[in-house]
């Protein structure tokens, strides 16, 4: 294949015409966006230690009272993409966000859709459209697109959860904002009585529940028994994972990144195929690592990271007597929804 011209080799008189008519050639930067058989990719992988966010996170506490954070957050920022823009990857934000006791995350909405996996302490909740949503370790809630939503905290004891959003691929869209609300008024939950039965769904005939969202939190308690016994009753399934969906749809439980949990048995090791999306490991219970063919992280409770797509990945439960929970993040339900999910096996 011919080599592609540069800019350099135009004319100077040349470019600047261009450039006053806002104009660009392709060719000198068609192999940049272009680029044969894998994309390039900003992200990188990276390990964020909660051992080390943990006592920053409880100093923001000190030095910043909510009042003036509205949402006392340090980013976890991937440094493929640049600190100052936020993001763990393309589609992904991840934040690990601090509620002291006795303090209220004032309500708002916005256009981004919003998880929190909470990480430690009890006593907070938090309230999506008027359902109150208590706040246990494990516990996944969703705050989705243009939903009030406000934290608040009645226990003794800091709590902490993951924040993840689809910021990145909103703001890059120009449709990310937010408005500020009202406290709301709390009103009896109806999405975990609803479906506290798997596979058991309201029949659409009377006082249905008309919502995008029927069900907001995925309390880790269920979660954790159901992968339980996903490993007991089928021995030999290699992947014991499960996924976050809509109870009435079946689809992802939101639009554009998907959810998963994972149960790596006592010492396994688990090869993921390469893919197309960029992935987040979360670690709730245990310890394990997650390697590539480049390098290697080891994950304690409450650690992080984020692999680039179009990687494989190596998960290993370092617990030979025990097994580890793993909460995962990507970007599959975009990429499928935009035609480009590959998975390269």
């Amino acid at each position: 294949m011919n080599e592609l011209g540069r800019l350099e080799d135009l004319p100077q008189e040349y470019r600047d015409a261009l450039t006053a008519r806002n104009l660009v050639p392709l060719w000198p930067s068609l192999r940049g966006v272009l680029p044969p058989k894998i994309p390039t990719r900003q992200t990188r992988a990276t390990c964020w230690a909660y051992k080390d966010i943990r006592p920053l996170l409880l100093q923001a506490g000190e030095l910043t009272p909510i009042e003036k954070a509205e949402r006392r957050v340090l980013v976890l920022a991937n440094p493929g993409h640049g600190l100052e823009k936020m993001q763990a990857s393309a589609a992904m934000y991840l934040g690990m966000q601090l509620l002291m006791p006795g303090e209220w995350a004032p309500s708002h909405r916005h256009t981004p859709n919003a998880v929190r996996m909470v990480v430690e302490g009890e006593g907070a909740y938090t309230t999506v459209e008027g359902e109150k949503c208590p706040m246990a370790r494990g516990d996944l809630i969703l705050t989705p697109t243009g939903l009030w939503h406000e934290h608040g905290h009645d226990g003794d004891k800091p709590v902490v959860w993951l924040d993840v959003l689809d910021l990145p691929v909103v703001y890059y869209l120009e449709a990310s904002y937010h408005i500020d609300g009202q406290r709301q008024t709390v009103k009896p939950s109806v999405g975990e009585r609803s479906h506290v039965r798997s596979g058991i769904t309201p029949t659409p005939l009377f006082n249905r529940r008309h919502s995008a969202y029927p069900l907001l939190r995925y309390a880790w308690k269920d979660t954790r028994a159901a992968l339980c016994e996903l490993a007991d009753n089928e021995s030999d399934l290699e992947a014991v994972q499960i996924t976050y969906t809509n109870p009435e749809t079946g689809d992802d439980a939101q639009n554009i990144l998907g959810y998963y949990a994972l149960l790596l048995r006592p010492g396994q090791s688990l090869r993921l195929p390469a893919r197309s999306p960029a992935c987040v490991f979360h670690m709730i219970e245990g310890q394990a690592s997650v390697a590539t063919d480049a390098q290697s992280f080891s994950l304690e409770e409450a650690d992080t990271c984020c692999i680039p797509g179009y990687t494989a990945v190596t998960l290993k439960n370092l617990q030979k007597d025990q097994p580890s929970f793993v909460f995962m993040a990507d970007e599959s339900p975009l990429h499928r929804k935009l035609g480009v999910y590959e998975d390269r096996g």
